[in-house]
């Protein structure tokens, strides 16, 4: 918002038309409303103005010209295509508004400090700079420059600064400019000439004998692009007069040329409507456009021109009576037609010759360009050889890492020697403190004698031998007149006696439907007692099936899915510490003379914290247990021990209990059957009755189960069981409906 003194002085702001105007531009909005003010506030009709534009280059380049000793105000001799463009709108802008206006492209590396410096050069009398909404200058968004041109500009200039169409700041001139520059004597006459032209009115041409000759239009080139004559070390003495614009000012000359009646229709159409007018040649359209907008005669004085030219034929036909025969008119107009035609062929040549140096320069560019190319190619050379060195010294670098490493392995294989002894020496202890407390532990079961335990097996005879495992043997045998499985503790078992001990303390703990019972025990010799299961582990009955027995039908077998579900979940639930078996697997599934699973063999199993249970974090473990493909394997890579540890097992071994196969690569076959829809392929043959739709909801629960992240495996109580009790009432409706039909 601008003050009542700038309200004041916008009334005198008017400039004469001897003084020079400049104003900065470029691509923000702040140029343009600089532009409207200047032609609203300060340009009259007629006046030239002078677009800056500030093209930035380089520092490198910057640095050359430096040491090149140039000092000049570097104004760019040709304009690119981009720079072109920007011109456009402000050219045309001023064209509606009856403004001449010259192009001066700068290139420097500092906005201000460049149009400073050609301000004082040229002196400039008055300079308008715009500002953007967020108080930047052209496109330096973070730099104060209408600040630094306000301090810096010369005394004879005044200043505006335009913001939202106003005045935002201004500096007043505090003497005249100087009449000693031979740029603003140069500017100033070329601004002079396009002056004259749009005030003076066309030739008028006199029927009688008098004929005053037509004087050909003097052309203003409007693109003032030149190195500056005046440098910091010296001037190369020409007057203002001698100076001339460079031959490789070529921005009128195109490819084609337009014709005479693009450009003067009216002319002849009057005069001969039948004949044809000469033609130009090497200018567009476009071009003679741009050439005749800066003119002396612009486009909108030829209209006019050539109308009054007409008005006055018809009058000259009106008055031919009196005033002279209709042969002269006619020599009249021909002469005036040879004229205009010699005066054409000379535009015709002059255009020729700027196309000449067009293709000159051209020709430097490919040269320059071919220069650049070589250049480059050198420098990726060099480039690739610096890349070459630093890649040998990353080869030696990793020698040198490779050579550390494996002299860090030896001595952690060293270490792992050491440990492994002190750990041999540990476990003696522990094994002989895990007797004496054996011995004195007051736990909650029947002790047997080793005699009773003898006359139960017959010394345990090899007849009565019904399994063998990693733990030791197993008989059947008789304790108080009741069927009992005798596990005997191997002397040469791995762990034997603290799995013994895990065991007897579990069993004698807990009580479930689903896990196997713990009827009592022989501390003394490691001998376990449990109730007698008459069909033995779910590995017999699915591998080592006998001849007459039949195979278990798939409503049985997703009984025992659900029951060891619900068991494993007992498991899990342990308060106050959740237990996780560590060792599922077919043969630890028991079935007793019903077909009702049991869980055995818990001397694997580990209390966990409860976090764990949570998933929040894990346990763990100094090693892993359990039996190769049913362990699971981010628990066996890292010893990390949980819950969902079990869930791993539990989806291995339900894949068995479908198919009937081998536990290596089952669920990647499975995998395949379901996405080839044929689940048939793999199921066990041995059952016929297969309900499709209930056994790949199994199978797929079943793989879900034995992901091998243990974060992409399904919660047991909230997905896995509530699924497996769904199945089991399938089996049992299929079951009870079996058996009315048979009633």
């Amino acid at each position: 918002m601008w003050t009542q003194k700038y309200a004041k002085e916008r009334k005198e702001v008017v400039v004469a038309s001897n003084q020079l105007v400049g104003i900065a531009i470029d691509k923000d909005k702040g140029s343009q409303n600089a532009l409207k003010w200047a032609t609203e506030n300060l340009l009259q009709k007629g006046q030239t103005a002078i677009l800056i534009h500030v093209k930035l280059r380089s520092s490198s380049h910057s640095d050359l010209m430096s040491n090149n000793g140039s000092g000049n105000v570097l104004v760019s001799n040709e304009i690119d295509p981009s720079t072109r463009d920007l011109f456009l709108p402000f050219r045309c802008f001023c064209t509606r508004k009856d403004i001449f206006c010259k192009d001066i492209v700068i290139e420097d590396v500092d906005v201000a400090k460049a149009l400073i410096e050609y301000v004082t050069q040229a002196g400039i009398d008055t300079l308008i700079v715009g500002t953007t909404t967020k108080s930047g200058f052209l496109r330096f968004k973070t730099t104060d420059i209408p600040g630094t041109i306000l301090k810096g500009a010369p005394d004879f200039c005044n200043v505006y600064v335009i913001s939202r169409g106003k005045i935002q700041t201004m500096r007043s001139a505090s003497r005249p400019a100087p009449t000693s520059s031979p740029l603003r004597n140069f500017l100033l006459n070329q601004s002079g000439i396009k002056s004259q032209s749009s005030d003076s009115q066309t030739p008028q041409i006199q029927i009688g004998p008098e004929k005053p000759p037509i004087e050909p239009a003097r052309r203003s080139h409007e693109n003032i692009e030149f190195r500056s004559p005046f440098t910091r070390k010296g001037y190369n003495g020409k007057m203002p007069g001698e100076m001339s614009v460079p031959d490789t000012d070529i921005s009128f000359v195109g490819s084609g040329r337009p014709s005479v009646d693009k450009l003067f229709p009216t002319y002849y159409d009057a005069v001969d409507p039948g004949r044809m007018p000469p033609r130009l040649s090497n200018g567009t359209d476009g071009d003679i456009y741009h050439s005749f907008e800066s003119q002396p005669f612009g486009r909108k004085s030829m209209d006019v021109n050539f109308q009054e030219f007409s008005s006055i034929f018809s009058e000259g036909e009106r008055l031919s009576t009196s005033s002279q025969s209709m042969e002269e008119v006619e020599a009249e107009m021909r002469r005036l037609k040879l004229e205009l035609k010699q005066t054409m062929e000379m535009y015709s040549t002059a255009c020729k010759e700027a196309l000449t140096a067009k293709q000159k320069a051209i020709e430097l560019q490919r040269w320059k360009s071919e220069e650049e190319r070589r250049i480059e190619e050198a420098r990726l050379a060099e480039e690739a050889a610096l890349a070459m060195v630093e890649q040998e010294k990353a080869k030696s670098r990793s020698a040198m890492e490779a050579a550390e490493a494996s002299k860090r392995i030896a001595e952690l294989e060293a270490q792992k020697r050491i440990n492994a002894e002190i750990k041999a020496f540990k476990e003696a202890e522990e094994k002989k403190k895990a007797l004496d407390a054996l011995a004195n532990n007051d736990v909650r079961y029947r002790r047997y004698t080793i005699e009773e335990i003898e006359a139960a097996t017959e010394f345990f005879s090899e007849s009565l031998k019904i399994g063998e495992g990693g733990y030791g043997p197993v008989y059947k045998g008789y304790l108080d007149h009741t069927p009992v499985a005798i596990k005997v503790l191997r002397p040469d078992a791995a762990q034997g006696r603290s799995q013994f001990q895990q065991e007897v303390e579990v069993l004698s703990c807990i009580r479930h439907p689903n896990m196997v019972l713990l009827l009592g025990a022989c501390p003394e010799y490691g001998c376990l007692v449990y109730e007698f299961m008459a069909n033995g582990s779910l590995d017999d009955c699915l591998f080592r099936r006998k001849e007459k027995s039949k195979p278990l039908s798939w409503q049985l077998r997703f009984k025992i899915a659900a029951e060891i579900g619900t068991s494993l979940l007992f498991l899990h639930q342990t308060k106050p510490e959740p237990l996780v078996h560590r060792d599922l697997k077919p043969a630890n599934i028991l079935l007793d003379f019903n077909y009702v699973s049991k869980i055995s063999d818990v001397g694997l199993a580990r209390l966990v914290p409860p976090s764990v249970a949570d998933s929040v974090t894990q346990y763990r473990m100094t090693s892993t247990a359990g039996t190769f493909c049913y362990i699971d394997p981010e628990y066996q890579q890292t010893g990390m021990l949980g819950v969902k540890s079990d869930i791993y097992s539990l989806g291995i071994m339900f894949l068995q209990l479908i198919t009937a196969k081998p536990p290596m690569g089952l669920t990647h076959h499975v995998g395949r059957a379901i996405e080839k829809g044929d689940l048939s392929e793999v199921l066990d043959p041995s059952v016929l009755d297969w309900p499709a739709e209930e056994t790949l909801c199994f199978a797929e629960l079943a793989l879900k189960c034995a992901e091998l992240r243990r974060k992409d495996r399904p919660d047991l109580s909230k997905t896995v069981l509530p699924e497996l009790i769904r199945l089991r009432s399938v089996a049992e409706a299929s079951l009870y409906s079996s058996d009315k039909d048979g009633v």
